[in-house]
């Protein structure tokens, strides 16, 4: 299934537009904490690993979404650099949702093999953010 992607400037423009699009940001509890998009919802497609390193799915991703929004949202997924996001609006767009854009380059951005920054994200474009 194929999704819409927009970049950190055009998601901007559609929060700020006042066409009923929200954000929402599907990173970890934690990394939301430490800062977000201003009035973005958090639900996390995947939590942090109580038992070590990594990230597990979080079962209850879909119908967390459902409780909150439904499924004609004009929602705007995002990450920390895009392919959870990404994952996130396929499982959406899979249980009937119809309005989903996904936002490239995530909070933060792309980067490369090397760690070199390839696509910048919402911060790195000094868009702005909050941790309330």
């Amino acid at each position: 299934m194929e999704v819409n992607r927009i970049d950190p400037d055009e998601t901007k423009r559609l929060l700020d537009a006042d066409e009923g699009y929200r954000y929402l940001d599907v990173r970890t509890r934690e990394e939301f904490a430490a800062g977000h998009i201003p009035g973005a919802a958090s639900i996390p497609v995947r939590h942090k690993n109580p038992d070590g390193p990594g990230l597990l799915p979080n079962p209850d991703f879909v119908e967390q979404v459902k409780e909150q929004f439904p499924p004609d949202t004009k929602l705007i997924v995002g990450c920390l650099r895009g392919g959870r996001s990404l994952a996130a609006s396929r499982m959406l767009i899979a249980a009937g949702y119809t309005e989903i854009v996904d936002m490239r380059g995530g909070y933060d951005g792309e980067l490369d093999a090397s760690g070199n920054c390839v696509f910048p994200g919402w911060v790195r474009r000094d868009l702005p953010t909050t941790t309330d």
